[in-house]
């Protein structure tokens, strides 16, 4: 969110100039550090109105405690940047040349309006990277946008490591955007499965200061333990680090719930009445035991039957699994287990286990509204015909269908937040198909 300093910083300048304090003199701005998900707390020191002349994470705020990520610290530098563009720029055959706001929008606004005219609305597409959800201002008009550009061809970032976790939730629960979160400050019992939240701050759990965070569970007594191929820096900080073979996540999940119905563990508590099909998932794993997917996993089976009895022994416990358990080919039967397996632990909808959170901003509520409790294969991609979810296609879909002649081509593309050359599968293809468009506005 390259955009935070420019908006807040200066909105400070201005204030602090009303109390007539002298230009030079450093103040102090309160701001929120947006360009992640944990949403630090932070505060700037301004001279001038608006010169940021350092930030540091704001030790007074309940949620952050302090920490800051290093994104943050350089805000001012990306404020300050003289490559920062500050206005609108137009492509010419020589070179970049600045134009207006206005000039801009119009000639936007002209050309989409020519091009679904004459190809229709499916011809331009629209992508949204990773800080649009950043932002709560552009995560509703983006939706509006969306809705009356009348598109299938929607793509955004969350289908390269997000989608399997939204299609778990949108089949347990009713709702892509209905997620648990691990209640990680009151647990005692950790399991990560593929992800490496000291370095990302939890994400879609949002807790700065995740290695604090970590350091307390060990400290009350509790365990650490996680699943993953690479000895990440969370692995370093736990008690136990299992390494799984890659893609195998969704094996040694189903080798768990093994366990719970052979020892005879499961325990719904106040969920009996709000579950069903229990049987047949007892019947789906009734054959992956720990010694039967232990030559596929490469998890020892011994040690596996040890960490579900201490999980499920232990009152506070909860599994949390992130990126590694999406990217995959059974990414959302992985995610789906996780849920599965908190529920049936009776370490969901509980202090310290797996909860949904109550935040100032119900998106689930605002998604139901917008018409997106989510929804799977209601249409399909032109070229390999992959099933669409929540309205969106695949970005591995894009760059073929921008090449592929025919109707429904897509012509034109909007991006907002987002470099998909670089974050999406095949980057150099769609580079290459991104230069023979029609029309392209970031």
């Amino acid at each position: 969110d390259k955009i935070l300093m420019q908006r807040e910083v200066a909105f400070a300048g201005d204030f602090f100039k009303t109390l007539g304090l002298a230009p030079d003199m450093p103040v102090i701005a309160p701001v929120i550090a947006r360009v992640t998900l944990d949403g630090a707390a932070a505060a700037a020191g301004i001279k001038d109105g608006d010169r940021v002349v350092s930030i540091r994470g704001d030790e007074a705020d309940s949620f952050s405690a302090g920490y800051i990520c290093p994104k943050a610290t350089a805000l001012g530098d990306i404020h300050h940047d003289p490559d920062r563009l500050r206005r609108p720029m137009r492509r010419t055959p020589g070179g970049w040349v600045e134009i207006s706001w206005d000039e801009a929008l119009d000639e936007t606004a002209a050309r989409i309006h020519d091009i679904r005219s004459q190809h229709g609305p499916h011809a331009v597409a629209m992508y949204l990277g990773n800080p649009t959800v950043h932002n709560h201002g552009a995560l509703l008009y983006s939706l509006l946008f969306a809705k009356a550009l009348g598109s299938r061809s929607r793509f955004s970032a969350t289908s390269v490591d997000q989608l399997p976790k939204m299609l778990a939730s949108l089949l347990l629960y009713g709702h892509q955007l209905l997620m648990s979160v691990p209640d990680v400050d009151r647990t005692d019992c950790f399991i990560i499965f593929g992800a490496n939240p000291a370095v990302s701050n939890g994400s879609i759990m949002s807790a700065p200061g995740m290695r604090h965070r970590l350091a307390a569970i060990r400290a009350r007594g509790g365990r650490v333990i996680v699943f993953d191929p690479r000895r990440t820096e969370t692995a370093e900080l736990a008690d136990e680090h299992i390494a799984v073979r890659p893609g195998t996540d969704a094996l040694v999940l189903s080798a768990m719930l093994n366990v719970l119905f052979a020892e005879d563990r499961v325990q719904l508590q106040h969920l009996s009445s709000h579950v069903q099909g229990i049987d047949a998932l007892r019947g789906a794993v009734a054959g992956l035991s720990p010694e039967a997917t232990a030559p596929v996993t490469g998890v020892d089976a011994a040690v596996l039957r040890r960490i579900v009895r201490t999980y499920v022994q232990t009152p506070r416990a909860v599994i949390y699994g992130r990126v590694g358990v999406s990217m995959h080919a059974y990414g959302g039967l992985a995610n789906w287990l996780i849920e599965c397996l908190n529920i049936l632990s009776g370490h969901f909808d509980r202090e310290g286990g797996a909860m949904f959170t109550t935040p100032a901003i119900n998106l689930v509520q605002l998604g139901s509204w917008l018409g997106q409790r989510g929804h799977h294969d209601k249409f399909r991609s032109r070229v390999r015909d992959i099933p669409e979810f929540g309205g969106e296609l695949s970005v591995a879909c894009m760059a073929e269908e921008m090449e592929t002649p025919g109707d429904k081509q897509i012509r034109a593309l909007i991006t907002h937040a987002g470099n998909p050359v670089l974050s999406t599968p095949n980057g150099r293809r769609l580079d290459a198909a991104l230069s023979r468009l029609d029309f392209m506005v970031a």
